[in-house]
């Protein structure tokens, strides 16, 4: 038995649109229900803003933009992870990456996941 299946191109994309709309149908329903658990300030707390997405989208740093959403000092933030306020500045401004360990204290401090970072950190050249 041939367990192959052939689709023309329309059909292949029709049936991606298919399950993209799945999908997001899917993320909808979850976020409604955590809605209606948590209420919606609560349950959308950590969705930025989309002006801070479009700066997020402009390459700046997740750090920086974090800090902002958070109205939070480089300085309270610096304190808060336990890194030196001018290293801060340094991972902020992109002349230096971070350490792992440092990129876990500044999420922690900021009450989000390293994937709120990494998603949006560009490896160095």
């Amino acid at each position: 038995m041939n367990d192959t299946v052939t689709l023309s191109r329309a059909e292949y994309e029709s049936l991606l649109d298919r399950i993209e709309d799945a999908d997001d149908k899917a993320a909808i329903d979850r976020l409604e229900a955590r809605i209606s658990k948590m209420g919606f300030t609560e349950a959308t707390k950590d969705y930025l803003p989309i002006q801070l997405v479009e700066r997020l989208i402009a390459g700046e740093h997740p750090i920086r933009v974090w800090r902002a959403y958070r109205g939070v000092t480089r300085e309270a933030l610096a304190e808060k992870a336990g890194v030196a306020p001018s290293y801060l500045t340094e991972i902020e401004t992109r002349k230096k990456p971070g350490s792992f360990e440092a990129m876990i204290k500044l999420a922690t401090a900021l009450g989000i996941s390293l994937d709120d970072i990494a998603a949006w950190v560009k490896p160095r050249r």
